[in-house]
């Protein structure tokens, strides 16, 4: 028990080569080396376990070594390097900002730094956590480091470059680690079990390094757990249990529930979820996940942008094709405004629920159909169609309900702007008493449209401000490109905006039901200046408005000289 060693400290980097995700950096310095220009201060800022003190150590081992490599590898049997690693290294000097941050520390630094190396060129100090000394240690410290010994060079390591003094910063070349990617995490833990003789599959690896968030030490930590648990085979099912991560089942079974309208099924796996202890806005966040990464699986050409192993992606590439780019687009509308919305949510569950109920009846309109189709009591017994089948299948179907072929949309760009027209159907959907009555030919008519516009307008009787701009906007219709065009009047820029970016899709969708034609676009305009009539706001200008309008008033203001002002 006593010769064990945690893989984070038994596998730590100690050559640039073996120094993960941070290629640039390593370059950078193994040239600095090799064309003898070192700085005599660095700053390594980055997130936690990513490498930053280790790579200290690297370099300073690199730059006492006596017979460096020809790659400017440390040759690690030298009296330099060997002293480094067996820790009795007199060159290499660590000191831990966290606990040792006051001005007396920084001056018992400043004193041994005078001291010149006995083996090797330079003394090196890596002070760690460099943000935590305090305001006079950081002055006390300044201008040792800027004009310090010709032997000594300083690495300064911080997790919070923000709470660096700028003139600490003026002093020191900066190095800004990356968190390490996915596939680096995962080929780099595949790699240990090997060693290890561990067996686990891609899926389990893609699990700790996604829960690992881009530090390598993190991952290393994970994957010593998941041994503990399942000892020498780490199985998927135990490591998503023990590390208390959502299955992709869940969202897998839950997307499919949404697509057959099933909100029933959609309910209670938000129950099972929630009875294995897991966090419902964690689940909220899963779901968006998942929705992105389907969007991402159906376009060519964005495959690099999945960090998935390769037994999902034909998985999410399956289900992906299954939805057209419109509903998983409100489907990532409906998930990310529910988590934004979570918090000040009184009722949390509820609040998911509806969110999930909001997937299900995505797809649960029938197109409105044409004259050419069968007759209304056959619409009427036939079932509602489902638009997320495949990517394409709205646009088979307008053009078999239309009676003719038509020429495929070709989207000219991966924009989701082109993705979303080659989805999307030639008709708005319909539903309620309207579906099963027989549709009028052509465009409705003008008058059809304005009586219609009122009942809109009662539609949104829960919101008075909306209902009465509704109300009390003029109408000015017109054919274009095959649709009705219905211009109406709001009040400023700022209605419009407001309507145009929140409840216009709402409006469209609700006029086409009530009117049974699905080629109308709403159009809210804005009446020019001199058109809009003028608003009456202080009491002069009401007495002024009211004399004008009434001949008796104005004489009595005159006969009694009354001041309106």
């Amino acid at each position: 028990m006593s010769d064990y060693v945690v893989s984070a400290r038994k596998y730590r980097p100690d050559s640039f080569e073996s120094l993960i995700g941070q290629d640039n950096i390593a370059r950078t310095l193994k040239n600095s080396i090799q064309r003898g220009q070192l700085a005599h201060a660095y700053l390594f800022c980055g997130p936690r376990g990513v490498g930053k003190t280790s790579a200290a150590r690297i370099f300073a081992k690199t730059i006492n070594c006596s017979n460096p490599g020809p790659d400017l590898e440390p040759c690690g049997e030298c009296d330099s390097c060997r002293s480094f690693a067996e820790g009795r290294s007199y060159c290499i000097h660590e000191l831990d900002a966290a606990s040792n941050n006051g001005v007396e520390d920084i001056k018992a630094l400043m004193d041994q730094v005078q001291i010149p190396p006995q083996v090797g060129r330079y003394s090196v100090y890596i002070i760690d956590e460099v943000h935590m000394l305090s305001q006079s240690a950081f002055n006390a410290f300044l201008k040792t480091l800027e004009e310090p010994p010709a032997h000594a060079i300083f690495i300064l390591a911080t997790t919070e470059k923000h709470k660096i003094l700028p003139t600490i910063l003026s002093r020191c070349q900066t190095y800004d680690f990356n968190r390490i990617g996915v596939p680096d995490i995962v080929r780099n833990l595949r790699d240990i079990a090997g060693k290890e003789g561990i067996t686990v599959d891609d899926e389990s690896l893609h699990v700790i390094a996604h829960k690992a968030d881009g530090a390598m030490r993190d991952a290393l930590t994970l994957f010593d757990q998941m041994v503990a648990f399942c000892g020498t085979e780490l199985r998927y099912d135990d490591v998503v249990r023990n590390l208390g991560v959502l299955d992709y089942e869940f969202s897998f079974r839950l997307v499919d529930a949404c697509l057959a309208g099933d909100y029933a099924t959609a309910l209670l796996i938000f129950d099972e979820i929630l009875s294995k202890g897991f966090n419902a806005q964690h689940f909220v966040a899963a779901l968006s996940t998942h929705l992105r990464d389907l969007l991402v699986s159906r376009t060519g050409g964005l495959e690099a942008l999945l960090d998935l192993p390769d037994s999902l992606r034909a998985r999410y590439k399956d289900q992906g094709e299954r939805c057209s780019v419109k509903w998983l687009y409100d489907a990532l509308g409906v998930t990310t405004s529910c988590e934004a919305g979570y918090r000040a949510a009184t009722n949390p569950r509820l609040h998911i629920e509806f969110a999930l109920m909001k997937l299900a009846f995505l797809n649960n309109t029938p197109v409105a159909l044409t004259s050419a189709e069968p007759s209304a009591s056959r619409r009427a017994a036939a079932p509602p169609q489902n638009f997320a089948q495949s990517g394409t299948s709205n646009e088979a179907a307008g053009r078999s309900a239309a009676g003719g072929a038509s020429k495929k949309k070709k989207a000219s760009s991966l924009s989701l702007s082109a993705l979303m027209d080659e989805d999307e159907p030639e008709v708005m959907p319909a539903s309620g008493p309207e579906a099963a009555a027989e549709k009028p030919e052509g465009l409705p008519e003008d008058g059809v449209l304005a009586g219609k516009w009122k009942e809109l307008a009662g539609m949104y009787a829960s919101q008075p401000r909306l209902a009465n701009a509704l109300s009390n906007a003029n109408l000015d219709f017109r054919e274009e490109d095959g649709r009705k065009v219905v211009a109406f009047t709001v009040t400023n820029e700022a209605q419009k905006k407001w309507i145009e970016d929140r409840i216009l899709r709402d409006l469209e969708g609700k006029f086409a039901r009530l009117t049974g034609c699905g080629k109308i676009r709403l159009e809210p305009t804005v009446p020019p200046e001199e058109e809009q009539e003028k608003k009456i706001y202080m009491p002069s200008e009401k007495a002024e408005d009211l004399m004008s309008k009434n001949e008796e008033v104005r004489n009595l203001v005159i006969d009694l000289g009354l001041d309106i002002k």
